[in-house]
């Protein structure tokens, strides 16, 4: 018998094999991993023990020696076997001792398990992390907005009933209140649309309508609506701005960088700058807001995006803050761009800075 034909026959054999083989693990593919890997095996075996049956009748090998290759190949065949079962063991037991981490609660990603199975466990402990973090974000915020409404409600609840009961009845009075009692409910409309808009954004429902616009014109327009809260404040609001094209959403950027300047203003003493810029490095668009806030301490850099964080030093917010909800409504629409938001102290001040991809 031919080397060719030899490996015509066994090569047919082990293809027949292979796909009884696969057809018996696609009708098990839910049962354990053990009984997969023994399947594995079993496929190994039956395909060689084949080869060799096959070969052997058609050669002088007879009696005896017949007898001792096929011998040879089973207890192979027995081995292997012993040994997937064994590994199938551990696997199968790693497997619930994962399983039995994930249902303990805080979920800790159990150690020296095989490496696929520690990747799913680092990466559930990471999840999990993320979870507990966005959860204590969500009660944060509760808490901030809670707070933020009853002081706002109890003192329109208070000038109304005044109001109605004539405990107040000079004509000053009546107005001022009715202009406090208007402001009340513009600063509540607001704090209602970045709710909207922050859970839009987490929601993963922001929409964008892209189109091609330029960083000067969008930091002009910024400008021109900031500006008269610069003067109420007394701060010195100016900009630097290039023609940078960029696809991009106008509303939508436009209030990001609209949040970041409103914040910069708000946290600026009088009579020191506020510097708007637009322009393009490296191969991406930047858009910077320079204030003169006194800096944030290196603790809070990190935090200052984060939903109601609202720190104790040059930025805590006045007495018509809202519920620290614009710096995070600003990185999520920075992100559905496909860009990157981030902030560092400089000079007397911080500055916050907008990267985006170039049209």
């Amino acid at each position: 018998m031919t080397l060719g034909v030899i490996v015509a026959v066994t090569a047919g054999l082990g293809l027949l094999v292979a796909g009884l083989g696969l057809a018996v693990m696609w009708v098990l593919r839910t049962r354990s991993i053990g009984v997969i890997m023994a399947i594995v095996v079993v496929v190994a075996v039956a395909a060689t023990l084949a080869g060799v049956v096959a070969i052997t009748m058609r050669m002088i090998i007879e009696g005896p020696a017949r007898d001792i290759v096929l011998s040879v190949v089973a207890v192979g065949g027995l081995v292997g076997l012993g040994v997937a079962f064994v590994v199938a063991r551990r696997v199968v037991a790693e497997s619930r001792r994962l399983v039995a981490a994930v249902d303990e609660q805080p979920f800790a990603a159990p150690r020296g398990l095989p490496a696929e199975l520690q990747s799913i466990a680092d990466a559930l402990e990471k999840a999990y992390a993320r979870e507990r973090a966005l959860e204590g974000a969500r009660r944060e915020l509760v808490a901030w907005v809670s707070h933020d409404l009853r002081t706002p409600l109890a003192g329109m609840r208070a000038m109304a009933e005044a109001l109605e009961d004539g405990v107040v009845s000079d004509p000053e009075t009546v107005g001022r209140y009715h202009r406090q009692i208007k402001r009340e409910v513009e600063r509540l409309s607001a704090m209602v649309d970045d709710l909207f808009e922050l859970s839009r954004i987490h929601a993963g429902a922001l929409r964008l309508s892209r189109a091609r616009i330029g960083l000067a014109d969008l930091v002009a327009d910024t400008l021109a609506g900031a500006e008269p809260l610069a003067r109420a404040k007394g701060v010195l609001l100016t900009a630097e701005a290039a023609a940078v094209p960029v696809e991009a959403d106008a509303g939508a950027l436009g209030r990001a960088l609209r949040n970041l300047v409103v914040n910069a203003i708000e946290h600026t003493p009088p009579d020191l700058p506020v510097v708007l810029r637009a322009g393009a490095s490296d191969g991406t668009a930047s858009l910077s807001v320079s204030d003169s806030c006194g800096g944030i301490p290196d603790e809070d850099l990190t935090r200052v995006f984060e939903v109601a964080f609202r720190g104790e030093t040059a930025r805590t917010p006045t007495s018509d803050g809202g519920a620290g909800l614009g710096l995070a409504i600003a990185e999520g629409i920075v992100r559905a761009h496909d860009g990157v938001i981030g902030v560092a102290n400089e000079g007397r001040g911080c500055r916050f800075e907008i990267r985006l991809p170039l049209a």
